[in-house]
Parts: C-alpha cells; sequence; structure tokens
C-alpha cells in the first residue's frame, strides 16, 4: 500500500530501496580503500587519512586480539569526542565486540550501573576515569586501555606495537549488537538498547540517500563538525555517516561557542548536526555572523523538539535551513526528517524515511488507528529499529509489538504526510480532564522576547488533578516578572492551558547532549510541596 508522504521525496529515492547488509568496521575499510589520502580526522592539532585511521584501527584490534579479546565481549568506551574514540570505536567492531556507550562524565553510581548491567570486561578510557574505577574495585577486574597515556596499556603504546595478527571478519550485520546503547534516563532507569550493525548502517544509509542529492552533498567533498557527543546515539551515527561518505569528521569535545565559531570560519564544515540548545545558544550569541555559517549546506536537529520560533529566527539572522528529524535510542537513531525539497513546515519532525512506516494509534490501548490530525501514540517500523532492551525481556515486549517500536510519544500526521511530535505520553498534562501537551505552551512563551529556554510540565493540584507551571531561563540582560508571562501566555492560549504558576531559574537541568530533564524539575517540584505539607 502507497504511504501518502511517498510523493514528497527527493527525486530517485524510492520509499522501497534496498539497503545493503554491511558492517561498521566494513564502512571504514571500503571508505580507506577507496579514498585512502583523504583527510579523515581532525581533532585538533592531531589529522589522520582514511588510510592512516584504519592501520591505526588495525593495529589497535590486533593488539586486542593478541590480549585475548573474544567476539561478543563488551568495550565500555567512555571517551568524549577525539581521536582516540573513533580508533577505539572501529577497533572493537573489527573484532567482532559490542561498545557500551558511556558519557565520561558520569558519577561512580552510575557508571558502576552500566558496568555491572552490560557485564561489561574491557574498558578504554583517559586516566582520569581510573579513580572511579579503583573506588568500585573493578580496577583490577577489567582490561583497561588508557588513551593518554604512554604505558603498556596506553592506546597509542598498542598501536605503535603494531600487532596485525587479526582473526577472519566474522560478524552477522543482521544479528550480531555492535552498540549497547544506553538510554538517557529521561523518564526513569536507564536500559541497555541492543543495536546490530545492519540497525546502525541501515540508518546511515537512508540520511544519506534522503539528503544527500537534494542538499548537493557530494561524497569524499564534505566537512563535518562532530559536535553531539559521540557517546550518544546521535553523535555515534552521524559519525559513522562521515565515515561512509568519505568526510572529514572533527572532533570538538565540548560545546564552546567562542570554539565553534573559530571553527566555522577556519575550516568552513559542510555539515552540522546539533540540539535545540546548542541552536538557541548560537542564536543568541551576537558574534555568530552570517558569513560564519555560509559554508553550511545541512544542519540537523535532533534529540529534542525545536521550537518554530528558534528555527525561524535562526534561518531570518543567519539564512541557514534548519532541518528537524524525529528519532530514538531504539532506532539509531533517526525514523523522519524535514525533506529538502516541497513544503518545508517549521515545527514538523518531517516525514518517515526510505523503508521506514508510521502511524498514530490511541495512547490508551495502541490498536486503534487515529485519523488524520487526531492525537495518539507514535509507533514506528523499519530496518534501523533495535534488536531489543539487554537483559529486558519484559520491556522489549512491551516496546516491540509485531515488529512496530511504541515510541512513547503523542503526535499527530496531518494530510501530507508530516509528523508533528506534541509531547510524551508520560509528560501529557490532564487539568479539569483537559488535555494539554507541553511543547505548545513552550511554544507560546519561546515567542516571547525575553525568553532563552523554557520548560513545561505538570504538578499536582488538589482541584484540577493537575495544573501547568512553567520554568523560565530569560536571556541575558532582560527582565520579565511572572505577571509578564501570565498576560502573555493569557492573549495566545486558551484559558485551561495558560500556566497558573511560573519560575525564573538561571539554567535547566539537561541531559550530556542539551535535552532538558523535564523529569528532575517535576521531582523538584514535588519535593517543594512536600515540604510544605
Amino acid at each position: 500500500m502507497r504511504k501518502i508522504w511517498e510523493d514528497l521525496y527527493p527525486e530517485g529515492v524510492d520509499y522501497s530501496m534496498k539497503i545493503p547488509s554491511l558492517s561498521l568496521y566494513e564502512i571504514l575499510e571500503q571508505t580507506a580503500q577507496c579514498y585512502p589520502r583523504r583527510l579523515a580526522v581532525i581533532d585538533g592539532n592531531q589529522e589522520m587519512t582514511y588510510e592512516e585511521l584504519k592501520k591505526s584501527v588495525d593495529f589497535l584490534a590486533g593488539s586486542m586480539h593478541s590480549s585475548g579479546f573474544m567476539k561478543g565481549e563488551r568495550v565500555a568506551l567512555m571517551l568524549p569526542n577525539c581521536l582516540e574514540y573513533i580508533i577505539a570505536f572501529y577497533a572493537i567492531q573489527r573484532l567482532g565486540g559490542i561498545v557500551v556507550q558511556v558519557n565520561p562524565l558520569y558519577k561512580d553510581s552510575e557508571l558502576e550501573f552500566i558496568l555491572s548491567d552490560s557485564d561489561t570486561t574491557w574498558f578504554v578510557g583517559q586516566s582520569l576515569q581510573i579513580g572511579k574505577l579503583k573506588r568500585m574495585g573493578l580496577d583490577e577486574k577489567l582490561a583497561i586501555i588508557i588513551s593518554d597515556s604512554p604505558g603498556e596499556n596506553g592506546l597509542y603504546h598498542r598501536i605503535k606495537e603494531k600487532i596485525k595478527q587479526l582473526p577472519y571478519l566474522s560478524i552477522d550485520a543482521a544479528e550480531d549488537v555492535a552498540v549497547l546503547q544506553y538510554t538517557g534516563g529521561t523518564t526513569g532507569r536507564s536500559k541497555g538498547v541492543m543495536l546490530t550493525h545492519d540497525n546502525v548502517f541501515a540508518n546511515v544509509y537512508q540520511d544519506l540517500k534522503f539528503t544527500s542529492k537534494v542538499l548537493n552533498l557530494q561524497q569524499s567533498r564534505e566537512i563535518m563538525l562532530g559536535l553531539i557527543p559521540l557517546y550518544h546515539v546521535y553523535g555515534m551515527g552521524r559519525m559513522n555517516g562521515a565515515i561512509y561518505f568519505a568526510s572529514t569528521y572533527i572532533a570538538v569535545p565540548e560545546f564552546h561557542i567562542e570554539t565553534i565559531i573559530a571553527i566555522l570560519r577556519k575550516y568552513r564544515p559542510t555539515i552540522f548536526p546539533a540540539v535545540p540548545t546548542m541552536y538557541i545558544a548560537l542564536l543568541n550569541d551576537p558574534r555568530l555572523k552570517k558569513e560564519d555559517v555560509s559554508s553550511l549546506k545541512y544542519c540537523s536537529s535532533g534529540s529534542a523538539s525545536l521550537p518554530v520560533e528558534v528555527i525561524q529566527q535562526f534561518e531570518r539572522k543567519l539564512g541557514v535551513h534548519i532541518y528537524e528529524g524525529f528519532g530514538m535510542t531504539e532506532t539509531s537513531p533517526t525514523t523522519h526528517r524535514n525533506p529538502g525539497v516541497g513544503k518545508r513546515k517549521p515545527g514538523s519532525v518531517g516525514i518517515p524515511y526510505p523503508c521506514t512506516d508510521a502511524k498514530i494509534v490511541d495512547a490508551e490501548t495502541g490498536t486503534t488507528e487515529m485519523p488524520l490530525g487526531g492525537a495518539g501514540e507514535l509507533i514506528v517500523k523499519g530496518p534501523q529499529i533495535m534488536k531489543g532492551y539487554w537483559k529486558r525481556q519484559e520491556e522489549t515486549k512491551k516496546a516491540l509489538r509485531n515488529g512496530w517500536l511504541y515510541t512513547g510519544d503523542l503526535a499527530t500526521m496531518d494530510e501530507d504526510g508530516y509528523f508533528y511530535i506534541v509531547g510524551r505520553k508520560k509528560d501529557l498534562i490532564i487539568a479539569s480532564g483537559f488535555n494539554i501537551y507541553p511543547v505548545e505552551v513552550e511554544d507560546v512563551l519561546y515567542q516571547h522576547p525575553s525568553v532563552a529556554e523554557v520548560c513545561v510540565f505538570g504538578i499536582p493540584d488538589s482541584y484540577r488533578g493537575e495544573t501547568v507551571k512553567a520554568v523560565i531561563v530569560l536571556k541575558e540582560e532582560e527582565e520579565a516578572t511572572e505577571q509578564d508571562m501570565h498576560d502573555w501566555c493569557r492573549e495566545r492560549l486558551t484559558p485551561y492551558k495558560v500556566p497558573r504558576s511560573f519560575e525564573f531559574l538561571k539554567q535547566l537541568p539537561k541531559t550530556s547532549v542539551g535535552k532538558v530533564l523535564r523529569r528532575v524539575l517535576v521531582e523538584q517540584e514535588r519535593l517543594k510541596m512536600d515540604a510544605k505539607v
């Protein structure tokens, strides 16, 4: 049955296109063979061509194999964006290992949970992380490789050994897990998402086919600004895309606006994946000029909703289009993206990728498909959908039903096949029987000239069941009162959607990739309410 969004695909892109099966190591292998002298990675003063990168990967893989590494072992990769991360990532893939993604900022308890839950046996990280392992008594139980150490356990020491003994490349791309990506924990306890080689590569292939022709992306000619953390599924996916397309990847370990502006001016990147908070920060910084971003062909946004007002302001000020999309850890990560041709609908996450099906079903039972424009739970199906949750069969069964992934996100679809995320099922506010989606209140508040960031959520109310609260971060040197915000919302929202309380903070709690931790704000509010009782 033909999907209504197929007519919106760029010319030459087929909804039912065939996606090759490829292991992640083979991505690097093919590019190094075709473009050996192309610059692969820039990391500060370090640079490597694809030929040099593959040699380093193979030497590290050979050293690990000689040290007893076995296919299927889990390796905790706890590094910021850097050349060493990329070398270690592909070396692990070469041996059929499983990369366990770990945020370098994790505290002891967070790290201990992931290492224990994943049954990790190897660890790759910086020397500053060793203290955490010692406190947990794991420093002698794990095989450790230190990225910034010259000693025998140092990553570069292993590469210089040039041990070339490698086993036969034996990977079942459809079944073998390449990455164990733990969910962000924004709504509860983190779970290990099993992503196969085919899952990750399928998403790389879908993205490039969907965007490359329209945006005039040329193989071996592009430069990607690697700002999204590589230990996050979004950053990891974009890195694999850069390697597959023979692009130059600029590794940026931290988001500092002055650093980003300097890189934009010096290297003239053409591809810029980012998250909403990064675009908001760039938009509000007077140092960023239109000519600084004139080289950019493809700016994508993911991880969280990007307010319509931010998109419009960014494009008016800098003349660069931002292509919103939708995805999850469980989808490797992308399922939807705004097409670069035809209608532009700011605020929409676009249409499903090739080979990806999506529909809106009732949020209660998940069995009845909703009419056009009706809000319900978004469910998706496609080659990028995870294999399941690590050691969590019951939760896997709840999330994966008859091949469909139940996302937990509330969405609508219009008559053209464009999808709109209106909130999370758990975030839906029900006040006096009315459904209120936080995103629509947030969009109104983002239109206020003094607002830099905002998060809206429901809090218990003895009369209405729940009531709406907005937490706001003001732009620098801007002032506003609760009454100002209340009046602004009253003029633009139905009365029951208007927040009953406002709070001003210096910053919002966020994940490492800038996603606002709504759950933390809700918990803080409940603690305040309990203290008053």
